[in-house]
């Protein structure tokens, strides 16, 4: 009895760490200074009016006025999360619209930035009406209506769907890194939500000692599959413990006190398209080549949400520990957990609701020696590994004057 009582408390305490997001984390504007003074000069505030009479719909020059924005699937775990980032963000918003079915059409969400939403029935026509776009949505509703939203002068669509991320005519974002590749461009693919966590570790060392080899094993918890996936765990894990046999319609097994080490569909060559996708959009993001070695083991555990990333790294370049340190200290986005003596390293329970990616366990690789470095990574995978970086796309268009060259 006691062993239930206490996963019980668990349970509760990882569903009130939901519930409670962006209350008990950083909660400060992507825009205004985090907890470090190295966010760099392109995510300060921009000085952008909001729009007063004219207006809301129309588009107007970004030194002017403000930008519409539409949310495709707000209902969704991603799309509220977006919603949310907006909430918080220094994006000059002008209005937000909400898209979704005709099950949730007509239906009312609150919002304390931007008032009473009525979520509209989707349409091309009504959402190509707004500047921005974001698709929280599947990836063969991103293939049907993406383009039809963003081509011949349309709206600048940021889909979080795998659908373009592998079309080389299609920038895959993560600001921090290639954020002038959103230049020009109309649509823009967000990565997938391991790629997006590992990467804002990887990249600062990449910079510091040139990458060679890229090694990594995922534990990512049930919020990869969505709401539906955290449900699932939740009512499963309350069926082991009064001796029922949890149900498996979302996972391909039952994942309360279980791991499972598939994620999704597995390929010819062995690895699943999870782990294939951190090795293309890795390749992709960073600039290296089609052949620069990235390998990943993906594993689901029983955790509602943030993923977590055991990354083992061979570099061209000697490592010292003090300066890969440095680096991630001064990375944008990137928090440092890392004295073991006072038992303080990434954690899904303390990485839940953060912005930043938490980085800790560095030590020097026992295989690669002076050229390796080992780590471990924590992100919210619904934040940092998606919604977050979504609207940090937006706001880096807004920076760097791509939506005022589409918008003039």
């Amino acid at each position: 009895m006691k062993f239930i009582g206490s996963a019980l408390i668990a349970l509760s305490i990882a569903a009130s760490q939901i519930e409670a997001f962006g209350v008990g984390h950083r909660t400060t504007s992507f825009l205004s200074s985090r907890n470090k003074a190295a966010v760099p000069s392109s995510f300060t505030p921009s000085n952008i009016r909001k729009a007063s009479s004219q207006p809301q719909q129309q588009r107007l020059s970004s030194l002017q006025m403000s930008y519409s924005v539409g949310i495709v699937g707000a209902t969704g775990a991603v799309g509220k999360e977006i919603r949310q980032c907006l909430e918080k963000s220094s994006f000059p918003t002008s209005q937000l619209r909400i898209f979704g079915s005709a099950r949730s059409a007509g239906s009312k969400v609150e919002s304390d930035k931007f008032g009473t939403i009525e979520v509209e029935l989707f349409d091309v026509e009504k959402a190509r009406e707004c500047n921005i776009v974001f698709l929280a949505v599947s990836g063969d509703f991103a293939k049907e209506h993406a383009k039809a939203l963003s081509e011949n002068n349309g709206a600048v669509v940021i889909d979080n769907s795998s659908a373009f991320r592998y079309d080389k005519d299609i920038p895959l974002v993560v600001p921090e890194i290639n954020g002038e590749c959103t230049k020009g461009a109309r649509l823009i693919a967000n990565p997938n939500c391991t790629t997006a966590i590992g990467l804002m570790s990887l990249w600062p060392l990449h910079k510091a000692f040139t990458l060679k080899k890229v090694l990594m094993s995922t534990y990512q918890a049930a919020s990869g599959a969505g709401q539906p996936g955290m449900d699932e765990l939740t009512d499963g894990t309350k069926d082991k413990l009064e001796g029922k046999t949890p149900k498996n319609e979302i996972f391909a097994h039952p994942l309360p006190f279980n791991v499972i080490p598939q994620i999704d569909a597995f390929q010819e060559n062995g690895y699943t398209k999870e782990e294939m996708k951190v090795t293309w959009e890795t390749r992709k993001i960073c600039g290296l080549d089609d052949d620069f070695p990235v390998s990943c083991s993906a594993v689901r555990i029983p955790t509602i949400r943030a993923h977590s990333e055991s990354i083992i790294i061979e570099t061209e370049k000697p490592v010292d520990l003090e300066v890969a340190r440095k680096a991630l200290e001064d990375a944008p986005g990137v928090v440092v957990k890392d004295v073991p003596e006072n038992l303080e390293y990434p954690m899904p329970l303390t990485a839940t609701g953060s912005y930043d990616v938490e980085v800790g366990r560095l030590r020097k690789s026992l295989v690669f020696g002076d050229n390796g470095l080992e780590f471990f990574v924590c992100g919210d995978q619904l934040l940092r590994g998606a919604a977050l970086n979504a609207v940090l796309v937006a706001e880096e268009m807004s920076n760097n004057g791509a939506l005022a060259e589409l918008f003039p």
